[in-house]
């Protein structure tokens, strides 16, 4: 994967863009976060139907231009070549690791569920570049019947990869709980409610860029 993974991986959630005035929500919103210094976008669409899907992926792709973020569409790799994103996330229940590499190819980026409270047999042998663990802690963005790991969990998880495995832990992380977190072992902290469901979320993004590097 020739790409630097970032400490933080925000994850746009549907259910934080507002019904009024969408379109340009998004297209301000993708502006602000490239001009804030996002490298890395999930957007994660589990309820909109397909238009909806196509017509927010286009605006993040236009105000997010490749050359300075990479975006990444939740489950859906039958459409990252179309949309021109730039990877694809699919968790347990969605397509195989393997399946999602042969139609987003080589080049592409490709991550996955990796696991709770131990990894998923096999999961490292899976073609990813990237390994989502948790969730971390409790969440409101996203339906898990998991329970929460904590820092602990990912520092068994850690172990479990070795050193070399990029981690991205999820779930109910802020900014205050991120550093426990990172120094566990996490390559990454995902983060959604508590960046997306801020006033201004490319100022609170700024904000843990600050604190986290």
């Amino acid at each position: 994967m020739p790409f630097a993974f970032p400490k933080i991986y925000p994850i746009l959630d549907a259910s934080t863009i507002p019904a009024e005035g969408r379109s340009e929500f998004l297209r301000r919103l993708g502006s602000e976060l490239t001009e804030a210094g996002v490298t890395l976008l999930e957007y994660r669409n589990k309820t909109g139907n397909g238009l909806q899907l196509r017509a927010d992926a286009a605006i993040l792709r236009s105000s997010m231009p490749t050359r300075n973020v990479k975006l990444i569409l939740d489950d859906r790799a039958d459409l990252v070549d179309d949309l021109e994103f730039d990877g694809v996330h699919v968790d347990a229940g969605d397509l195989s690791p393997a399946e999602a590499r042969r139609l987003v190819g080589p080049d592409r980026i490709v991550g996955t569920f990796g696991g709770s409270e131990s990894l998923l047999p096999g999961i490292l042998d899976e073609p990813a570049d990237y390994f989502a663990v948790g969730p971390v802690f409790t969440t409101t963005t996203k339906q898990t019947s998991k329970a929460p790991i904590g820092p602990e969990g990912v520092r068994i998880l850690r172990a479990l990869a070795g050193p070399d495995r990029i981690l991205t832990a999820a779930a109910g992380i802020t900014l205050a709980t991120a550093p426990a977190v990172l120094t566990a072992g996490a390559s990454a902290v995902a983060v959604s409610a508590a960046i997306f469901r801020a006033r201004n979320p490319a100022e609170e993004f700024r904000r843990w860029r600050a604190e986290l590097g």
